[in-house]
């Protein structure tokens, strides 16, 4: 058989992943945090994009609904002129209808002689703060003023120790070592340093670093410098006066604590029961993190991007929150500005061109994340009606097939948008993933159940158990067996383990040891 050469035309359709169809994936699973950050490198660097004033900023005008009216306005749009002379107007009409007298008379308040710095003498004693308001940087045209340089800055661990230490220590040799000790340590206030290393930093002995620790040892916040738990705890009792032998004994087998072993406690600290409860709730008192008070870390808000809010009709209200909608705006006027200088070189049209064109891409990547980001949420409200009206009892079981089988799109899709996204409800904040979870078999044939509902179900039998009838993983196999969950022992001991609820015998002991302290 010959081999030979021939040329056909085929025609077909393929999906080819562009970088702009990459790049509008990765914006599904952005959070709201990431997806500021890369807009604002795409407005830096494209002069056709730019953000769209938002409520409450300069140069933003409220409509009679409320909204920002250029927050809807189309892509290209100019943004609106501040209605200056509107707000003159309805000040310039309240004052001149009556509206100050009726409000006057209405709050027995007369605003004209309240608010007048007629008749007032200034106290002789009390500084012109007027004056000096305006003597500082933002009044007359000077330096807009930073309110940040009124307010107090807070103090550090490392600063409210420096100020001790010439107090304790009064070589300088001993304040560099205490300087070096200070920088080791992390934010709960525990050294992390190798005294070893620290002295053949500073040529000195070992001997001298210890002894410059514990004099550290004794500042103020209790425990500071402690290089582990136990040495925390027995710093703070040894300042209290309340190290004895016994005491000393119960630090040093902290293990035993963690897990309720008092049998073994009493026997090692030589103590009866009565005397161990009352050791045990001196170690309540104490605080295993003594650097925690001066943790200048801010916690972040999660800023919810579905609101589900109930409706008058009896269903349900999902919205996107305004917070966390990018507001771009393209500038279409400047692009056509440009556009009418022929002379300019063809390498500004094509660069002005290709900005264009990622700016319509961006602009049209974000609604359609919107659109997505809603359609998903709607079919989570959709499915899980009852956990929003009963609770997490009746939390039903979900996957991501369900979910894109009903809105027509892929289960990477779906997956994708439910990363990292927060849905407010009137039950509470959750995660989008929260409502997908696997199912669990009936004991009746019935309705499957819920794995979070399940778990749900075995805190709050934990929760009702007394000291004299804790329940084992059989007795709680039983009881979710007679209310029609059918799940295996070895599935009761995992469940119970990720929600760090320890077993019926170390349950009973603390339950016990609690319910002696109480009635003591």
């Amino acid at each position: 058989m010959a081999l030979s050469a021939s040329l056909f035309l085929r025609q077909s359709q393929s999906l080819v992943m562009t970088p702009q169809l990459m790049q509008s994936i990765q914006l599904l699973q952005m959070t709201h945090f990431e997806l500021n950050q890369f807009i604002a490198q795409e407005v830096e660097k494209n002069p056709l994009l730019d953000f769209a004033p938002s409520d409450g900023e300069f140069g933003g005008t409220r409509d009679d609904d409320g909204p920002f009216s250029g927050a809807d306005e189309p892509a290209g749009s100019e943004p609106a002129e501040p209605r200056g002379s509107d707000l003159a107007s309805d000040w310039y009409e309240s004052e001149h209808t009556g509206t100050a007298d009726r409000l006057s008379s209405q709050l027995d308040t007369n605003f004209d002689s309240g608010f007048s710095d007629e008749g007032v003498a200034p106290r002789p004693d009390a500084p012109e703060l007027m004056s000096q308001w305006k003597s500082m940087p933002g009044s007359e045209g000077g330096e807009s003023a930073d309110l940040d340089d009124f307010v107090a800055g807070q103090t550090t661990l490392r600063d409210h120790l420096n100020q001790q230490i010439p107090f304790t220590l009064t070589t300088a040799a001993d304040q560099l070592t205490a300087q070096i000790l200070i920088d080791q340590l992390d934010e709960a206030g525990y050294l992390q340093a190798d005294l070893r290393e620290v002295a053949l930093r500073l040529g000195r002995s070992v001997g001298d670093v210890e002894t410059v620790l514990e004099a550290l040892q004794t500042l103020d916040p209790p425990g500071v410098f402690a290089r582990s738990l136990s040495e925390c705890l027995a710093i703070q009792l040894r300042q209290r006066d309340r190290l004895d032998p016994a005491m000393a004994a119960l630090v040093d087998n902290l293990e035993l604590l963690a897990r309720r072993d008092f049998l073994s406690l009493k026997r090692i600290c030589g103590v009866d029961e009565e005397d161990l409860l009352d050791m045990l709730t001196e170690i309540r008192k104490l605080n295993p993190k003594p650097g925690s008070s001066f943790e200048t870390s801010v916690s972040e808000a999660i800023v919810p991007d579905v609101v589900v809010r109930a409706a008058a009709n009896g269903s349900w209200l999902v919205e996107l929150n305004p917070d966390t909608l990018p507001r771009v705006l393209v500038n279409q006027s400047y692009y056509a500005e440009v556009a009418k200088h022929k002379h300019r070189p063809g390498e500004d049209h094509a660069f002005m061109s290709e900005c264009l064109q990622t700016a319509n891409w961006l602009t049209r990547s974000l609604d359609q994340r919107a659109k997505t980001i809603m359609k998903v949420a709607t079919e989570i409200v959709r499915q899980q009606d009852a956990f929003l009206v009963h609770g997490v009892d009746q939390l039903r079981p979900l996957n991501l097939k369900t979910v894109a089988e009903a809105i027509k799109m892929h289960e990477s899709t779906v997956s994708r948008v439910t990363s990292n996204k927060y849905m407010l409800t009137p039950r509470g904040l959750f995660e989008l993933k929260y409502f997908f979870t696997v199912s669990i078999g009936s004991a009746e044939g019935g309705d499957t159940h819920s794995a979070e509902a399940v778990r749900h179900r075995i805190r709050a039998l934990i929760n009702q158990e007394t000291p004299e009838a804790v329940l084992s993983d059989d007795d709680i196999v039983d009881l979710l067996k007679q209310a029609g969950i059918d799940l295996a022992r070895r599935t009761v001991a995992k469940y119970r383990e990720a929600m760090n609820i320890p077993s019926s015998v170390q349950r009973r002991r603390e339950k016990r040891a609690l319910s002696k302290v109480s009635a003591y």
